[in-house]
């Protein structure tokens, strides 16, 4: 949806109401976006990935037959407004005895899920007890497996898999899919992505976590066709056996591919510069880079209709590199406000 169509639908009385908010992704990078948005929106959707089966996930999925509950439990908690005292609960990794790795949030949800018979079920509930912020939706109720093709024909089966394998032989993606190769979404959420006045792809890893929502046909389509605006934080580091050597354009080439067309509209890339110390230890650590934007990247994104926008969007603690959530927020929120609301 290019920005004029965008401003041309308008929004009424937007600035009488919290703006309707939609995420999506998985992981660590959609939990931390979640954190910041809601000091700016009580309205949020997120729509999480369940392609997981490793760790304590894993175990459950192939234990119990249930759906991997990580990535769910993890935003649950970014959005939970409670006490400290449950948020460590939930947080909480067994150490030892049969449960040893196993975490507390993960049983949470699968006693839930055992009582109500039903994930998204369990998922709501579990939500009202944490009095959560807005909703979280998984993107899809049936058992999926995600595949890797990398670029010499190998295939990977398992989202756990691709990542630790790719990184060991060297291997680059070529693409995702996923087996069944069109799950069904939850109606409730792609009427949520239709209706939001805002969609954030991002940050995260890019084809473990965002891209299993988009190979989601339906999912992936309403992303298309809504009348929101689609910001894409791309993530300030690379990640080895995923991402090695992106640039910022290389990312949203990616994602383009997967989702069958244009989707994005926005794209947000830190330029701020990363402390050499903690960049060549995650290098020497992790194989990571920093991803700043390259001088013909603006020009060229801009050539297909993807507004750039550039700030400090990264935040150094305790040597952990991460995208800074609050400033991004603040970045999405009043580019909205300046050029989508009438």
């Amino acid at each position: 949806m290019c920005p004029t169509e965008i401003q041309n639908y308008g929004r009424k009385n937007i600035h009488n109401r919290d703006l309707r908010i939609v995420t999506i992704g998985g992981g660590t990078g959609n939990s931390v976006m979640l954190r910041g948005l809601k000091k700016y929106s009580t309205n949020i959707t997120t729509i999480v990935t369940v392609a997981d089966d490793g760790g304590g996930s894993g175990v459950l999925r192939e234990d119990l037959g249930m759906l991997p509950p990580g990535d769910i439990r993890a935003c649950l908690i970014a959005l939970a407004n409670t006490e400290p005292a449950m948020e460590n609960l939930m947080q909480y990794r067994f150490k030892e005895g049969t449960y040893k790795g196993q975490n507390f949030g993960n049983l949470f949800l699968a006693a839930m899920n055992d009582i109500y018979g039903s994930f998204d079920v369990a998922i709501k509930e579990t939500a009202n007890v944490l009095a959560i912020t807005g909703k979280v939706l998984p993107m899809t109720l049936e058992n999926i497996v995600l595949y890797a093709k990398l670029e010499d024909g190998s295939v990977i089966e398992g989202e756990s898999n691709i990542t630790f394998l790719t990184r060991k032989s060297g291997g680059k993606i070529k693409e995702v899919f996923l087996e069944p190769e069109s799950p069904q979404p939850l109606e409730e959420a792609i009427d949520e992505i239709m209706d939001a006045d805002i969609v954030i792809l991002g940050p995260g890893s890019l084809y473990t976590s965002i891209m299993p929502n988009l190979l989601v046909k339906r999912i992936a389509k309403a992303v298309i066709n809504t009348q929101a605006p689609v910001y894409y934080n791309v993530n300030v580091m690379t990640q080895a056996g995923e991402t090695d050597g992106y640039s910022a354009t290389d990312h949203i080439k990616a994602i383009t591919k997967h989702a069958g067309e244009k989707i994005i509209d926005r794209v947000l890339v830190n330029n701020e510069e990363i402390p050499k110390e903690q960049a060549l230890k995650y290098y020497f650590m992790e194989g990571a880079e920093p991803v700043y934007l390259k001088e013909h990247e603006k020009e060229d994104l801009e050539d297909q209709g993807i507004k750039v926008i550039e700030g400090p969007f990264v935040d150094v603690k305790l040597n952990y590199i991460r995208t800074d959530s609050e400033m991004a927020m603040k970045a999405i929120i009043n580019d909205f406000y300046k050029y989508f609301v009438d």
